[in-house]
Formats: C-alpha cells, sequence, structure tokens
C-alpha cells in the first residue's frame, strides 16, 4: 500500500532516520553521539504528528548568534534546518515526503544543539588529546610511535553518555533556552575576548582570539584567580606573575625548548630548597655525561657524584663504565652551592613530571627575548623576592636571612651581618622552608593574558600551540 505523501507518523520518520544514521560520515564527537542516539532507538526530539515547535525556534535563534564567537552558522546546519523548517510547514512536498523532511529536520536540530552544547560546555578541541599527541616519546624499529610526551596535565572533562542523556532530556523538557545559556562560558575572560572580536584588526589577531576563547571553554578544576594568593607562569610570556590580593611580584622566567617543551598543570608550591643537590635526568646523562665516565676529574671539576641507586651509596668515577651510566642502575647528581645548575634554591611542587621552579647559575638568557632554555624546568630571574612572597608578609626576618646567606646574598638583619662578620660560618643555615599553606601555581599557555593592570597583551606562540587549536576548530570557521 502506497503511503500518503502527507501522512507523518512516528514509524516513517525513524524508518527515514535509519537511512540517514546509515549515510552519515561526519566524526565529531556530537555526530558520533547522534548515530548512537538514533540507531539505539532515542525517542524523537522534535518532531511529533504535528510537526515542529516553537522549540526548533529557541535554537535556531542561538545558532544565529554563532557568528558572535567567530563560527560559522554553516557549521551548525542553520541553512539546512530552516529550509527544512520552511519545507514542514508549508507541506511543499514536490522532492522529498512529509517523513523525509521530518526525519531530515529532527536529525539535523539534534546534531546542531548537540554539536553546540557539547562545544560550549567542553570546549571544541579536546586538550588531552591534541597536546598529549605532539612529540614522539618512543618509537618501534619501524618508526612507529608507541608514545608520546604528555604536555597537557590538567583534568578537563569530556562530554560522556551521562551528559548526552542530560543535554537531550532538556529538549524535551520546559527548560532547554535557559540550558542553552548556562553551557556557554560565562567568565569574564571569556567575554572579553568575545567582545574583542567585533574589534580583531586582522585575521592574525581574529585566531588569537579564537584560540583563547577556547582555552577558556576548558573547565579545569581551578583557574588563576580562584584563591586571593597564587603564582602564575604563562610560557609563551616568559613571565612569572606572584599575586596576593593587591600585591604582584612579577618576573622573568625561562622554560622549556621547543623538544623539551615545560607542561602544561596546576599543583600547590609546598616547599623550598635552598642549596639543593641536581639530580641529572636520564637523558643529560646519556647525552652529555656517560662518555666522561672513568675521567674523576671531569666529575670533580663540576663537583658530581655518582650514586648506585640500589644500594645509595656513592661510587668511584674512575671505577663506573659508560654503559654503566645509561643502564639506570646508577645516578648522577651535582652537589649543591655555587655553580649548581639549580641555582641557590627550588620551589617544589607536587606533579607528575619532575619539574619545579629554580634558580639558575647562568643568567645571562634573562636579557633575551626567546627564554626557551630549559629541560622542562622553569628558571626564575628573582628566586629570593619569589621565596619572600611565598612566605608571605608576616615572615621571619631571620628566616629571611638565613635564606639571604646561605644564597650569598647580603643579610638586612643585625643578627645576619654579625654572622657573616665570622669567617668561618657555615653559610648553609638553611636547607628545607615548608610553605604554608601551600600557595597555588599554574603553569598556562596564553598568547593573549592581561597583564596585572588589565591590558590585554599577546604573545608568540612559541610552542606551535595556537596552530593545533586553529585545525581543531577549522570545522567550524567561516
Amino acid at each position: 500500500m502506497k503511503t500518503s505523501p502527507y501522512s507523518l507518523s512516528p514509524e516513517s520518520v525513524r524508518q527515514q532516520l535509519t537511512e540517514l544514521t546509515s549515510h552519515d560520515r561526519d566524526s565529531l564527537t556530537a555526530d558520533r553521539r547522534v548515530r548512537s542516539y538514533y540507531r539505539d532507538g532515542g525517542r524523537l526530539l522534535w518532531i511529533d504528528r504535528f510537526g515542529v515547535d516553537q522549540r526548533a525556534d529557541s535554537l535556531l535563534a542561538v545558532l544565529r548568534t554563532v557568528g558572535d564567537m567567530g563560527f560559522s552558522e554553516r557549521s551548525f546546519l542553520v541553512g539546512e534546518i530552516e529550509a527544512e523548517m520552511e519545507e514542514l510547514r508549508s507541506m511543499d512536498t514536490r522532492q522529498h515526503t512529509l517523513a523525509q523532511v521530518a526525519a531530515r529536520l529532527e536529525y539535523h536540530l539534534t546534531k546542531a544543539y548537540l554539536r553546540y552544547v557539547i562545544g560550549q560546555h567542553f570546549g571544541f578541541v579536546n586538550p588531552n588529546y591534541v597536546f598529549n599527541r605532539i612529540d614522539a616519546l618512543a618509537k618501534d624499529t619501524t618508526g612507529r610511535i608507541l608514545s608520546y610526551r604528555r604536555l597537557f596535565d590538567l583534568q578537563v572533562p569530556r562530554p560522556d553518555s551521562a551528559f548526552v542523556a542530560q543535554a537531550l532530556a532538556m529538549v524535551r523538557g520546559d527548560s532547554m533556552v535557559l540550558y542553552l545559556r548556562s553551557v556557554a562560558p560565562a567568565d569574564t575572560l571569556y567575554l572579553r575576548y568575545r567582545s574583542a572580536l567585533a574589534h580583531a584588526g586582522s585575521e592574525t589577531a581574529r585566531m588569537r582570539l579564537l584560540c583563547n576563547m577556547e582555552r577558556r571553554r576548558w573547565r579545569v578544576s581551578s583557574r588563576p584567580g580562584d584563591t586571593e594568593k597564587y603564582v602564575l607562569v604563562n610560557i609563551p610570556a616568559y613571565h612569572l606573575w606572584a599575586y596576593d590580593r593587591d600585591t604582584v611580584v612579577d618576573m622573568r622566567v625561562g622554560c622549556g625548548t621547543k623538544s623539551t617543551k615545560t607542561p602544561i598543570l596546576s599543583s600547590a608550591i609546598s616547599h623550598m630548597n635552598v642549596n639543593p643537590d641536581w639530580r641529572m635526568p636520564m637523558s643529560i646523562i646519556k647525552n652529555d655525561v656517560a662518555r666522561h665516565a672513568g675521567d674523576p676529574d671531569y666529575f670533580a671539576r663540576r663537583r658530581y657524584f655518582i650514586t648506585n641507586r640500589k644500594t645509595g651509596e656513592h661510587v668511584d668515577p674512575s671505577a663506573v663504565t659508560a654503559a654503566q651510566l645509561c643502564s639506570g642502575a646508577y645516578s648522577v647528581a651535582q652537589e649543591g652551592g655555587p655553580g649548581n645548575s639549580l641555582g641557590r634554591i627550588i620551589f617544589r611542587f607536587p606533579n607528575n613530571f619532575d619539574v619545579f621552579l629554580h634558580d639558575t647559575s647562568t643568567r645571562g638568557f634573562f636579557d633575551r627575548d626567546d627564554r626557551g632554555v630549559s629541560h622542562g624546568c622553569v628558571r626564575v630571574q628573582r628566586p629570593f623576592d619569589l621565596a619572600a612572597f611565598l612566605l608571605g608578609k608576616d615572615a621571619d626576618e631571620w628566616t629571611l636571612d638565613k635564606i639571604r646567606i646561605s644564597m650569598d646574598l647580603k643579610p638586612e638583619t643585625e643578627r645576619g651581618m654579625k654572622y657573616v662578620e665570622n669567617e668561618d660560618a657555615n653559610r648553609r643555615l638553611v636547607n628545607w622552608i615548608g610553605v604554608k599553606p601551600r600557595v597555588p601555581i599554574y603553569i598556562t599557555y596564553y598568547t593573549l593574558y592581561p597583564e596585572p593592570d588589565g591590558t590585554l597583551r599577546t604573545y608568540p606562540d612559541v610552542y606551535g600551540y595556537d596552530s593545533i587549536i586553529v585545525r581543531g576548530i577549522k570545522p567550524f570557521l567561516p
């Protein structure tokens, strides 16, 4: 029996939806979720036997504003939805049956809706995926990459089945419009970026704004400014700012090179070590030190010492071969003090990379614009000022002087001055200093970020991360 072109039943619409899902090759997260929903027999969200109601108009009104955030209406199927709504409401069946039109409208509305709510709520780019697949860490004999260096270590949630179910449930309820508003980023910096889009003077400036807007969509557990006191390192700026209410301490920093990038992370500074030993990473042992195995003078000149990792005992450099050093059975470290690669003080915080903030014995690079110089740690220009900031305004003056004296800086208290007058005085007065309460630290990556006075300043994309974000949001760009 031939179906009337004017008939509209759930069964006929579902049959057409089955056809649509089988031919859909779109690969965004939202698109895969839509296919799964209808393949699994999900109920119709927008269409009933009377056609389509005002919810579709409400969604369409929101989708028509995506240009304000720099995206294309085409990427949210606005043109298709408008045409299909007109065709359905006018009952124009010259080209398609109503069931075909209704199914396409149902499918496109759901796809556009999920593209919008997932992107606005979680970001249109998954940072844990794209940034942790940049630098190869290990390859097999054929060159196939076995693992990557982790560069992004923030916990950023991604849409799961529960979120999708909740989002789709909102379509069936009365609060869809409120929900669409709630998923959009609302923090001050995001809104400032979005407002600046209308005045972007070049395509480069526009892309920079879009990239930093995307960073603000990622729902990290905490951000700079969530607490009154915190330390912020912005890698592209090669700069550190330490905030405490109305106090700001700022200084230049050196970060990882392009091949040994400083990871993006957040933590809390727990303690400081003055005159720390420098435990070398295996990469430096293999590339720089191993060839000097058996040469005690080389180790003595640099105050390096070798330790058996299993027993903890120091080993005579003349008795260790290059192969043994490269085996991992031995560690190599440099004694703390003048000339140590970590400088005179290190600031420690829990993280998965063994990276820290620290002083440096080579300070000339602070005068350069490009300060990508380290193996991943952050070298700070004014380490004593940072130490004093972390201890706070109520820090005991003798404690501060003990740090100064241990770092070979001039003391400021009478007690400190008398101490250094003794030529035989042991200048290592203090080694470990706790930071209580711990001070949050954020190692971030923004190519457009406000300075302490509020001025937005641009920075070079030193690791190429903006380019990676642009590739990720490209499907949504005009």
